[in-house]
């Protein structure tokens, strides 16, 4: 079993910045592979970056790539998703997730490849 909390989530002004961290529970963090996910109102649970375990290898969603960075801390079993440029459109509760059973060099985008999940932050970014 793994918990996963993320914290960092607030309300920001279009153009603004925000950090969020994802707290692991267990100190295996360093073998799986990590993503961030995000849901709006009505809509599906989309992908938006994930990273293997050395922090080597990391995926962005085409809608974040270049605004966004995903990063990791093995010593601190914490991951990262930094924020910048935000938009109206990155409004949305996101959520971490552990890829505990996969193969921790690759990144998967499939929300169904990950086996645990956190609570989730609410990020809301005002025009």
């Amino acid at each position: 079993q793994v918990q996963l909390v993320e914290s960092g989530g607030g309300l920001v002004q279009a153009g603004g910045s925000l950090r969020l961290s994802c707290a692991a529970s267990r100190r295996t963090f360093s073998s799986y592979t990590m993503g961030w996910f995000r849901q709006a109102p009505g809509k599906e649970r989309e992908f938006v970056a994930s990273i293997n375990w050395s922090g080597g290898n990391t995926a962005y969603a085409d809608s974040v790539k270049g605004r966004f960075t995903i990063s990791r801390d093995n010593a601190k079993n914490t991951l990262y998703l930094q924020m910048s440029s935000l938009k109206p459109e990155d409004t949305a509760v996101y959520f971490c997730a552990a890829d505990v059973s996969g193969n921790s060099w690759i990144v998967t985008t499939r929300k169904g490849e990950y086996d645990f999940w956190g609570q989730g932050t609410q990020v809301t970014v005002s025009s």
